[in-house]
């Protein structure tokens, strides 16, 4: 059974930092791309960043310049640097990976959810 147990939620200023981490644990062969997203109060989960296996990564428009994802594949960590937040940025953040099992299946696993709140 695997499982992604994020940490690094909280409450912040508007202009503070904060950083989200998600390990992920259990029987695995490999993870290939592992991400974030977010979803407000009455809104749809929206992507936030995403990064392969072999670094490469995308952000959405609205974090670009102000999030960093990062992971360290030696501790099947993924990370989520976010600076310079902003009131808006309040949310759900989840992870998601895509793991190829033991057997050599791809199955999209997500967190619990962390929740960010950046107050004005």
């Amino acid at each position: 059974q695997v499982q992604l147990v994020e940490s690094g939620g909280g409450l912040v200023q508007a202009g503070g930092s904060l950083r989200l981490s998600c390990a992920a644990s259990g029987y695995m062969f490999s993870i290939n791309a592992m991400g974030w997203y977010r979803q407000a109060p009455g809104k749809q989960r929206e992507l936030v960043a995403v990064i392969s296996s072999r670094g490469s990564t995308n952000y959405s428009d609205s974090v670009k310049g102000r999030f960093t994802i990062s992971r360290d594949n030696a501790k099947n960590t993924v990370y989520l640097q976010m600076n310079s937040l902003r009131p808006e940025d309040t949310a759900v953040y989840y992870c998601n990976a895509d793991i190829m099992t033991i057997v050599r299946v791809s199955i999209e696993y997500w967190g619990q959810g962390t929740q960010v709140t950046v107050s004005s």
